[in-house]
């Protein structure tokens, strides 16, 4: 969100630590267990048949960075919510200077004593290292993406110690870290160190699939798929509605194409088709490891119109994307939602009021919530968490007239590595549609390089270079303005489509549900649902009008308060919408359909 000098200027707000007055909680805290949270199988793309959840009480220190692993813990925490957050039971701040330690003991269960185990994590923000049984086992960077370990060689009979150190300068350093300050403020928010996502172990075969990518291929229809292991020959079968529709094989770690039937499922935001698929590997004759999965069969493009402006497709067909700002952030929980309902609903209520699309804004969800909107029909714009150097210096202007932020190498290599892993994570996910590299000049550096290579990377997906500009440049797809409050057009690209990637921030702050009563802000105030929903839908005619112009896709700020700021649809803990859910789904509706061919 684009903030100028002037507004932080007039703003005053404290900089104390936000955590540490928040009493805000959501209706499903209470449903949190301490002994097994969040105990759902977190990779729907390669789901096992066995697995052990090791969420739930461990012990926690924070000790100087320096310091070896402390000989007693300071008390407890649950894992998965940051220790930062409510939930976690601690709620404490861990800083540039110092270091979160985890322990916690875990049993093998007897019938996996002649399997290698897998150690994975969902996420752990940011730097990892992990020992069994005082035996190190690895180490990850990248607080959003999962990584796993394989722990045979370190596991013993009866009670096995597992113990983590992690790492979180937060904006003491240059990784990418999204909207995290150590001291928030305006638009920036509550750090979130340490484990943030699930932890499990799952027993397999020596030589097992590590890692699967699944493209489609509507135009020729079919699915490509790889299936990454030491050796052996991959079968696939492609199951809709129980039955084998289609199948495939070929050697472990190379593409092997799946001839669908002529009449394939499309998947779109109205029909969201999905197939299972089940992934088998074997060795002479014999199944070694078998996965499930799923996949669909889409296609996402652009073409200019009768006027010669670029317009958005999905499978060929026009359609105008539009949805919210979604931050994905948690009162109690903070990056971590209370349970899979808690984060479900939010999806949910953005499908009810009409929407098509979602911005996962400068954050990663678990893999469950792509699951959710895969199967439920939502587009997805996903944002790179940004990092280094996020100012508020705003610069729009034709990217040959400035000089572009530079990085310096470990910065640079930071970001190409944790971009590549997140697009790698999440790369199988159909209703992932575009990539979004940058955001508002935070952290902007060589664009037209990494709009280039994200766009090589995965070219069956569009690439929004720089949402909210600082230093257009000609590269990538896609032409992204920001505008507050109202929509508006200021620049164009007839070679791409054009969006207002945010707008609105319509505030209205409701007592008994803020973060900090005495200080939030939107960019515009109201005082009633009707109102809010007035202004909206006032907005809502400007942007009909801007898309019969040009405007191929918006995005309205936002789904929820966050922190200080009130502009959300609904109240921060979702227990209050904040506009006429009926009126704004009528007009949201309106709006797709007549930009949208059926």
């Amino acid at each position: 969100m684009k903030v100028s000098f002037l507004f932080i200027y007039a703003l005053v707000v404290s900089s104390l630590s936000s955590f540490a007055e928040n009493r805000l909680e959501t209706q499903w805290a209470k449903d949190v267990s301490t002994e097994s949270p969040w105990n759902r199988y977190p990779r729907p793309q390669m789901k096992r048949s066995e697995w052990k959840n090791l969420n739930g009480e461990w012990e926690y220190s924070i000790t100087p960075k320096e310091s070896e692993k402390p000989k007693s813990f300071e008390g407890k925490i649950i894992v998965p919510f940051a220790v930062e957050s409510a939930l976690s039971g601690v709620k404490r701040s861990v800083g540039v200077d110092s270091v979160l330690w985890y322990q916690r003991d875990f049993t093998i269960p007897k019938n996996w004593k002649k399997d290698n185990i897998l150690l994975n994590f969902g996420a752990v923000d940011w730097q990892a290292t992990v020992w069994v049984n005082d035996m190190l086992v690895g180490s990850h960077e990248g607080g959003y993406t999962p990584f796993s370990m394989n722990i045979t060689d370190a596991i013993k009979k009866g009670e096995n110690k597992l113990t983590v150190r992690v790492y979180d300068p937060t904006d003491g350093g240059t990784q990418p870290r999204g909207k995290q300050l150590q001291e928030p403020e305006l638009i920036w928010y509550t750090p979130v160190s340490g484990i943030w996502q699930t932890v499990w172990i799952e027993p397999v075969a020596e030589n097992h699939i590590i890692s699967l990518s699944v493209t489609p291929d509507v135009d020729a229809n079919k699915f490509k798929v790889s299936a990454n292991a030491n050796s052996g020959v991959v079968k696939i079968d492609v199951i809709d509605g129980g039955h084998i529709v289609a199948s495939g094989s070929g050697n472990a770690s190379q593409d092997i194409e799946v001839f669908m039937p002529e009449n394939v499922k499309l998947w779109d935001t109205e029909n969201p088709n999905i197939y299972d698929l089940k992934i088998s590997l074997m060795k002479d004759g014999k199944i070694v490891d078998q996965i499930e999965s799923y996949a669909a069969m889409r296609k996402i493009g652009m073409r200019p119109d009768n006027k010669g402006m670029v317009r958005f497709t999905l499978n060929d067909k026009d359609i105008f994307h539009f949805g919210p700002l979604d931050q994905g952030w948690w009162p109690d929980g903070l990056y971590t939602a209370p349970t899979y309902e808690a984060m479900v609903y939010d999806i949910d209520k953005t499908k009810e009021l009409g929407f098509n699309m979602i911005r996962k804004h400068i954050k990663v969800e678990p893999d469950l919530w792509y699951e959710y909107c895969d199967r439920n029909g939502i587009l997805v714009w996903q944002d790179m968490p940004s990092g280094d150097v996020c100012n508020y210096h705003w610069q729009n202007y034709n990217f040959h007239r400035g000089k572009e932020f530079e990085r310096s190498d470990i910065s640079d290599k930071t970001y190409r590595k944790e971009w590549r892993e997140i697009m790698d994570a999440l790369r199988n996910h159909p209703c992932i549609a575009v990539w979004v590299p940058f955001n508002e000049g935070w952290g902007q550096y060589n664009t037209v390089e990494i709009a280039n290579w994200t766009k090589q990377y995965d070219p069956s997906r569009l690439v929004n270079s720089a949402s909210g500009g600082n230093f257009f440049a000609d590269c990538g797809d896609i032409m992204d303005v920001h505008n507050y409050p109202e929509p508006k057009i200021y620049m164009l690209d007839r070679s791409k489509a054009n969006v207002i990637g945010e707008y609105g921030g319509i505030g209205y702050a409701v007592e008994g549900h803020l973060w900090a009563p005495e200080r939030n802000w939107g960019y515009i105030q109201f005082k009633s649902p009707d109102e809010v929903t007035d202004e909206y839908l006032r907005y809502i005619d400007i942007l009909s009008n801007l898309a019969d112009i040009a405007y191929t896709g918006a995005v309205y700020t936002q789904t929820t308060d966050v922190e200080i700021e009130v502009n959300g649809l609904m109240t921060y803990d979702r227990k209050v919408m904040k506009v006429d859910p009926k009126r704004i789904a009528k007009a949201n509706k309106e709006l797709i359909a007549k930009f949208s061919q059926r």
